[in-house]
């Protein structure tokens, strides 16, 4: 089978991608800053060294790839938006896709695809009831729709390589090994659902399994090109989600709180705007392509998510 080189392999999406990649065959090669603790490693995985800042990477690991999936990125919410962390989240998007098209360009490869992450940030808040962003939308002209179209532009000059480009559009990643629905999680230990502002602002999520079958998706579908939205059929409320995440994980035994607008503000910055705004989005696109949701419904998603958190509990216990 062919082999398939991750970048931000041992992040949330990149763990769980690693997995389905091996259950089909492929090699996986993962490109990593230092090498991970032997507990950390995947078993049948190559880890490979690079630097970004030094524009270091393991050469023989590189033409070693068919296929490049582009998952690095600085976490867009864990620090406040200072303008060097804005920088940060900017460059470890495009110099290290920069820095992997650079290399290529100087050697005789064969990588035929590369499928890099991109974000739902590209488009701005809602316009209006009823209305989904599709791919044709232009970036919104805030900062994450200027990260999103400068990381795809970045993605995009592996074409001139004759590399096929797909990029895709991620909503809310959600899962039982961390990742967003952690966030939500916390409140729940002390029995409430804290509830985002109004709780109205719709929110376009993806189960972690689709999100992983999606990129496989894109690198076996040698047809597919451009953007796709990443998100499920469904999207749904912030206040939906969070209680519909209380109810699986507590029965009645929580409490409903919104957490106001003002205090997301104080407490989070810039960075409150993206939990408090609508981003509807439609996947009719990827579907399109004959791609199918495992979970295309919160009930599936959350079903599954906390069955998999009940089984982990049992079996560590």
């Amino acid at each position: 089978m062919s082999t398939v080189l991750i970048t931000g392999g041992t992040g949330l999406v990149g763990r769980a991608l690693t997995t389905f990649l091996l259950k089909q065959g492929y090699d996986v090669i993962v490109l990593t800053r230092k090498q991970p603790a032997a507990t950390q490693k995947i078993e049948r995985v190559e880890y490979a060294l690079w630097d970004i800042e030094k524009k270091e990477v393991d050469i023989p690991a590189l033409l070693r790839a068919d296929h490049i999936v582009h998952l690095a990125g600085a976490g867009v919410v864990d620090k406040a938006w200072t303008k060097s962390y804005q920088q940060k989240i900017l460059d470890s998007r495009t110099e290290s896709i920069g820095l992997l098209i650079e290399n290529l360009a100087e050697h005789n490869h064969h990588v035929k695809t590369l499928v890099s992450a991109s974000a739902i940030g590209w488009y701005g808040p809602d316009t209006k009831p009823g209305f989904a962003f599709t791919e044709d939308d232009p970036a919104a002209k805030d900062f994450l729709g200027e990260t999103c179209k400068r990381w795809e532009d970045a993605a995009d000059k592996a074409e001139t390589l004759g590399i096929r480009v797909c990029k895709l559009r991620t909503g809310i990643v959600l899962g039982d090994k961390g990742g967003a629905l952690a966030e939500f999680e916390k409140p729940l230990q002390f029995g409430i659902a804290a509830i985002l502002g109004s709780g109205e602002q719709m929110v376009s999520w993806i189960h972690l399994t689709d999100i992983c079958r999606m990129y496989i998706h894109a690198i076996e579908n040698s047809v597919m090109h451009g953007s796709y939205n990443a998100v499920a059929p469904q999207p749904i409320s912030n206040k939906t989600l969070t209680l519909h995440l209380a109810k699986r994980k507590r029965g009645k035994s929580f409490m409903a709180v919104h957490v106001p607008s003002f205090v997301l503000k104080l407490m989070m910055g810039q960075r409150s705007a993206e939990v408090l705004k609508s981003t509807t989005v439609s996947c009719a696109k990827i579907k399109g392509t004959g791609f199918t949701f495992i979970f295309p419904s919160i009930d599936a998603a959350l079903s599954e998510i906390v069955r998999k958190e009940k089984q982990s509990t049992t079996n560590q216990s």
